[in-house]
């Protein structure tokens, strides 16, 4: 109901609150109109995709957990603090004190010199020194730290999980007949599906029959494809980039999708930004650092207590807590946006870019264009050339191959399975066989300058006669010109601001890269006011641009939603896909915003730059504040217990702004 609720468009915010069992519900109807829309609902009136309900789940799960272990913790400090007889409490203090001296010897016994012990070396001077006050607060600022960055680290994995997670709604059924496109929640195991090239593989299973290059860099982090045939086990959420499968089942639904992710997510250190692996490094290199500051604050003024209050404080623990913090909540938040980002290296690099590549299909034009017209150069009708144009392109979904089916499925044009074998082209267009006859539906430079099609004698005309304001696609049979089909590829309404507000933040060279025509290229470029346009490029010939963009030092951002957009998806610094573009570009690019709004890439650099400024900002006042404290315990205007409890209470206000929204 939940989900439902928030889907509905006279529903502004939905949000529940477990704990007192009560519902908010901001609408923008009538009062009426909202109770009755509530009323609507049962628990049965709405399917919700499964992967939406483990992420609401889990997502609540981990706030009552984690609210639960911060009022226990602090609960049980003022407890022992208040309540305890002293000698129980330095009983306490001394067990707890173990586990850190613990975690302490197993990082000396690997030869290093880290965080753990100098956190160590601090609680046991401090109990060596009769000052349990100060051993205590150290410990129980440490523990409040762990616990919220634990808290930050899985809700943002989780939420970031959840938006990756598969939502397929349909797929093909292999059946005795023809396929049968059904729903993916109708299949069960034992169940074979076939999967065609640019597709993801919406189900666990072995391959029955088949071959096909399929991308797993979801579950292992390379991009390399690699060879499926039969016998060969596929796993949901991987891509086809070439070929095709059939896939007899074995897990219903992707069922560990939702696991796989996270446990990608958690392992990989290729998602980590350069700030925040640097942070990691520099606070273990800090470590040794702070040792010898104490030993020579000793030295020099032979005071045990100024000497303790270098020990007390070190840039370490802010440097640990704060910069993943930081770069966490800023996936959180971009998921709040509509925006996946797959890692924190993502934000540097945008923040960094000064080069942004747009696709026009489906990216600077609306992701459904629509059929217009279809021109016939045959002696069948246009409506019988849309329905075989429909049949073919079903298989493929693309923006303007959904526009067939979508023209075919408005004028009520049954098209069975009428074909053989479908064979797609990447970036070129479709290959069947009809009747014996040879079919083929694609661009201009597929069917006639690839494939050897020619204009039926007589025609020339009506096809020059066809206006350039439209893109094509061209059908023909057994070699001759059957059908042009116009397609309207209306521009985004925002298109033209998103453009001259990138520049507005920084981006110095804003190119449109398309395979349509010159004439096509030519009018969207002068509306949306890119700085370069390139058309009738290939797959490759995106990609090789990327890479000599980066050969000149640039940072480059490229935006795209086709399977042909893949190759420049992974050349690019930051590969951004539209949400309801093809599979494979989706699982390949770095970052999906929502189809809806072409602004989410302004949120998108605006995160990233926000980012990089508080990080810069950690850096700056975790350097200002402990050198202070040192200073002031050096001079013996601090004791140690005073510079302990405000490098703790720093470190942890640090922590707790870096969770602040950044926008």
């Amino acid at each position: 109901m939940f989900c439902a609720l928030n889907a509905d468009s006279q529903v502004k915010r939905c949000k529940i609150y477990p704990a007192t069992n009560d519902l908010m519900l901001e609408y923008q109807c009538s009062r009426e109109e909202a109770l009755q829309l509530l009323g609507g609902f049962t628990p049965q009136s709405e399917t919700v995709p499964e992967h939406a309900l483990s992420a609401v789940a889990t997502a609540r799960e981990l706030k009552q957990e984690y609210t639960g272990k911060l009022a226990r913790k602090v609960a049980s400090h003022l407890i022992r603090s208040f309540l305890i007889p002293r000698y129980v409490r330095i009983a306490i203090l001394a067990v707890k004190a173990a586990g850190y001296i613990w975690k302490a010897l197993i990082c000396l016994s690997k030869g290093r010199l880290e965080v753990p012990v100098l956190d160590a070396t601090a609680i046991t001077v401090s109990i060596l020194r009769r000052d349990f006050k100060t051993a205590g607060s150290v410990m129980f600022l440490l523990e409040i730290g762990e616990i919220l960055e634990d808290w930050t680290h899985k809700k943002s994995i989780s939420d970031l999980a959840g938006s990756m997670s598969l939502n397929v709604e349909k797929v093909w059924l292999k059946t005795e007949g023809q396929p049968v496109f059904i729903r993916a929640q109708d299949i069960k195991p034992g169940d074979e599906i076939i999967v065609n090239a640019g597709s993801m593989i919406p189900f666990d299973g072995t391959v029955s029959c088949g071959e096909a290059m399929v991308n797993q860099s979801t579950l292992t982090g390379e991009g390399v494809p690699v060879s499926r045939t039969v016998g060969a086990t596929v796993y949901a959420g991987t891509v086809i980039e070439e070929g095709e499968l059939t896939i007899r089942v074995t897990q219903n639904a992707g069922a560990t999708r939702y696991d796989k992710i996270v446990s990608m997510i958690e392992e990989t250190e290729k998602l980590k930004s350069g700030v925040e692996s640097k942070a990691e490094h520099l606070a273990d290199r800090l470590v040794p650092v702070t040792f010898a500051g104490t030993a020579l604050v000793w030295l020099l003024t032979r005071n045990v207590t100024k000497a303790l209050s270098v020990l007390m404080v070190d840039f370490s623990c802010a440097l640990k807590l704060a910069m993943p913090v930081t770069v966490l909540s800023a996936i959180r938040e971009a998921n709040a946006y509509g925006i996946t980002v797959k890692g924190g290296k993502f934000f540097e690099k945008t923040a960094a870019a000064n080069t942004i590549v747009f696709d026009k299909t489906g990216t600077l034009t609306k992701a459904n264009p629509t059929v217009h017209s279809v021109v016939s150069f045959c002696e069948k009708s246009p409506d019988e050339l849309l329905r075989i144009a429909a049949c073919l392109e079903e298989h493929f979904p693309h923006s303007i191959a959904n526009a067939v089916v979508r023209a075919a499925k408005e004028k009520q044009l049954v098209h069975e399975e009428m074909h053989t074998k479908v064979e797609y082209v990447v970036a070129h267009g479709v290959k069947s066989t009809i009747d014996g006859a040879e079919v083929l539906i694609g661009s201009y430079h597929f069917i006639f300058e690839d494939m050897g099609a020619a204009v039926p004698l007589g025609t020339e005309q009506r096809l020059l006669a066809i206006s350039k304001e439209y893109s094509r696609l061209y059908l023909s049979v057994d070699g001759w010109l059957a059908a042009v089909i116009c397609i309207e590829d209306p521009l985004r309404e925002e298109a033209p601001f998103v453009v001259a507000q990138l520049r507005d933040l920084g981006f110095e060279n804003i190119v449109m890269m398309t395979g349509d025509s010159k004439h096509t290229a030519a009018a969207i470029a002068e509306r949306v006011g890119v700085d370069r346009y390139y058309a009738e490029v290939l797959p490759e010939e995106k990609a090789r641009f990327i890479m000599e963009e980066k050969a000149k030092g640039n940072t480059v951002v490229m935006i795209g939603d086709g399977v042909n957009d893949s190759p420049a998806l992974s050349s690019a610094d930051v590969g951004v896909a539209i949400s309801n573009g093809a599979a494979i570009a989706r699982e390949i690019a770095d970052v999906t915003i929502s189809e809806n709004d072409l602004g989410s890439i302004l949120t998108l650099r605006k995160l990233s730059t926000a980012m990089m400024k508080r990080i810069h900002r950690n850096y700056r006042s975790i350097i200002s504040i402990n050198s202070g404290l040192i200073v002031l315990g050096v001079s013996g205007l601090a004791q140690p217990t005073t510079t302990a409890m405000l490098h703790n209470a720093s470190t942890l206000g640090i922590g707790l702004m870096s969770t602040k929204r950044l926008l």
